[in-house]
Parts: structure tokens; sequence; C-alpha cells
């Protein structure tokens, strides 16, 4: 093992190296970022964070709930074609947008349901350009399937499949932290919350589904439809060629 993944941040032990290009697969990659703070409840808890990028037929770029960029990662992504997308899956996922718009000012700024009033809630200005809904826009429309992921009145989750490698992405409907990543006191915490390994739905996602869940059945029953071969999460770690099962374990109080 080496060093640096014994390196701890707020509790967490990241998925070094941080702010540096993955491959996933043809055209797809993920960028692992740096600890975040969420609230959760009454309190502030932090999680690892993590990006996609996919390569379109354009050439362009599309980012997926950008993170905290860094001088190098921007030399990275450059390399790689012109940033067209800046995207935020769910209205808890915009913080990075700023840096990106200021860097890429041509890229188009993607609100999910519900961000903007978020953002202005934090007091923090997000020029966003553009609103998601459930039919993919005609940018992306041929290479990524969306749909809008309701029934929680805590988070609806823009859902997206990459269908040539066949990737579903996913920001806060299933979350997957390691156990031996976490701090004692913090691994007891997300455990309450319905975060850990081998990953689920969270706690306040389920329960604020509460007389909604036919809705948010159909969602999952459409999402399921994709077939997906592998998943990509925001938080912990990633199905990188497990099918559906996964999914449905993590979606198992929907059926």
């Amino acid at each position: 093992m080496m060093t640096a993944d014994l390196e701890w941040n707020d509790g967490v032990r990241p998925y070094v190296p941080l702010s540096t290009l993955k491959p996933v697969a043809d055209g797809v990659w993920w960028v692992d970022g740096p600890v975040a703070r969420m609230r959760v409840g009454p309190v502030s808890l932090p999680f690892p964070t993590r990006m996609v990028i996919v390569r379109l037929g354009t050439g362009g770029l599309w980012l997926w709930s950008p993170t905290a960029p860094t001088p190098e990662l921007f030399e990275q992504v450059d390399a790689l074609g012109t940033v067209e997308h800046l995207v935020s899956p769910n209205r808890f996922h915009y913080a990075g947008i700023p840096a990106w718009k200021a860097r890429y000012p041509r890229a188009t700024a993607w609100a999910s349901p519900g961000v903007r009033e978020r953002a202005r809630s934090q007091q923090m200005d997000v020029p966003f350009d553009a609103d998601l809904d459930d039919a993919a826009p005609s940018a992306w429309s041929t290479e990524l399937g969306q749909l809008i992921f309701r029934g929680s009145r805590f988070v609806e989750e823009v859902v997206f499949f990459h269908g040539e490698s066949s990737t579903l992405i996913l920001a806060d409907l299933v979350m997957a932290l390691e156990p031996e990543r976490l701090r004692p006191r913090l691994r007891w915490l997300l455990t309450l919350g319905g975060t850990m390994w081998p990953g689920q739905t969270p706690r306040e996602v389920r329960v604020t589904t509460w007389g909604r869940t036919a809705q948010a059945r159909a969602c999952y029953q459409q999402m399921m439809a994709w077939q997906p071969r592998r998943v990509l999460l925001a938080h912990g770690r990633c199905y990188l060629d497990e099918g559906v099962a996964p999914l449905e374990r993590a979606f198992s109080w929907l059926r």
C-alpha cells in the first residue's frame, strides 16, 4: 500500500490520487475530489467526492458534478478536449461549478431540480444557463439517457446512463462508503444514515419517499430498464463490473 493511501482528511481516507483523470471506459473518466461536508439531519458530515467526464461524439466534454479543480486537473481536462457542459445532478451538487464556469465561460451550466434555490439559500452565486428535465437535450441525447428520479421530498436527482459503455451515473441515490476509509465515530454516524458499503439508498431519501413510493418505483424500473453493466457513484466505492445486482440490493426498499 502506498504511503499516500494512509493520509486522512477530516476523518475520511480519500481515494488518492485526487484531482487526476482515472479512465473507466473509452471516452469516460472519473476524478476523485477532495473531502467535502454535507448536512445530514442535524449534523454536518464529511464525504469523499467524485466527478465524471464523458467525451461526446462532437469531441466536446460533458462534466458531471464537477469537483473543486486544481491547475493540474485543468491541464489534464484541456488535453482531452473542449469543455461544453457542466452538470449538476441534484440540489446538493453544485459548489464546484462556478470555478469551472470561470475557466470555461462558453460551457453550458445545467441546473437540476431545486439547485438554484439551494445555492441561493447558501448565499452562493452559481451561473446556471439551462435546466435539466426528463428528456435529454439534443447536445447529448444520442449518447446519454437521463431521467429525474422523483418521489423523495428531500432530493430529486437527475440520473444519467452512458449507453456505449453501459455506465449508470448516480450522485446521492446510492452511497457505498467503505468502513476502512472512515474513522470509527464517523463510521457509526454514517451507518445510521444508511450510506455504507455494500451500498444503499441513504435513510433520509428513503424516509422522505413515504407516500410516494409508487412514483419512486416507476423511476427505479425505468432506470433498471437500461440494464447497466457498471455504476459510478459520487460517494464511495463504485460498481465496475457487477451489472444490476448492486442496484437491486440498494433499492430493495422499493420492490
